[in-house]
């Protein structure tokens, strides 16, 4: 006499497909969430708030000792507008000058979902994906839906020449 036992199955499980499915959906959406040129962009300028820091660098960069020692020149200080900033898309940063003098740096991928961030005016930089708004002064999160700050970047400034440490 046979019983009648489920057949084993040759093929991956029903649950497995669903499973990849969806995580192939989520790769395609996070890669087509940071895609775009990878030109410089120039941003608006604005007016900025005060803070901290000074001409000899940004939040935990190292000074050069002169010259053209150390880093990858960025930008020359009169690049980059007091309560604005530049994104350079090829080096992954932004550079801001919150206060007259004073230069930060920043990643400038979006903690949110990891997008380029687009511009910065009025001493804020944005992200063009979902609108997420960060200070140009501390990398802090000013508006969602990004929960993390921007990572800071070391930069250096010597004289009117702003490096990537």
């Amino acid at each position: 006499m046979t019983s009648a036992s489920p057949q084993p199955h040759a093929g991956p499980a029903r649950r497995t497909v669903v499973a990849a499915a969806g995580a192939a959906g989520l790769a395609a959406a996070l890669t087509a969430c940071g895609s775009g040129d990878n030109s410089s962009d120039t941003a608006n300028t604005g007016s900025g708030s005060s803070g901290t820091g000074g001409s000899t660098g940004s939040t935990g960069s190292s000074q050069s000792s002169g010259g053209s020692a150390g880093g990858t020149a960025l930008a020359k200080t009169s690049d980059i507008p007091e309560g604005g900033g530049k994104v350079f898309k090829d080096q992954g940063v932004v550079v801001t000058q919150p206060a007259a003098g004073q230069y930060k740096a920043f990643s400038s991928k979006c903690t949110h979902q990891g997008c380029a961030v687009g511009s910065v005016a009025n001493g804020v930089i944005v992200c063009p994906c979902h609108n997420s708004h960060f200070s140009a002064e501390d990398g802090s999160v000013k508006k969602g839906p990004a929960t993390q700050p921007l990572p800071a970047a070391k930069i250096t400034v010597s004289g009117d020449e702003i490096k990537l440490a």
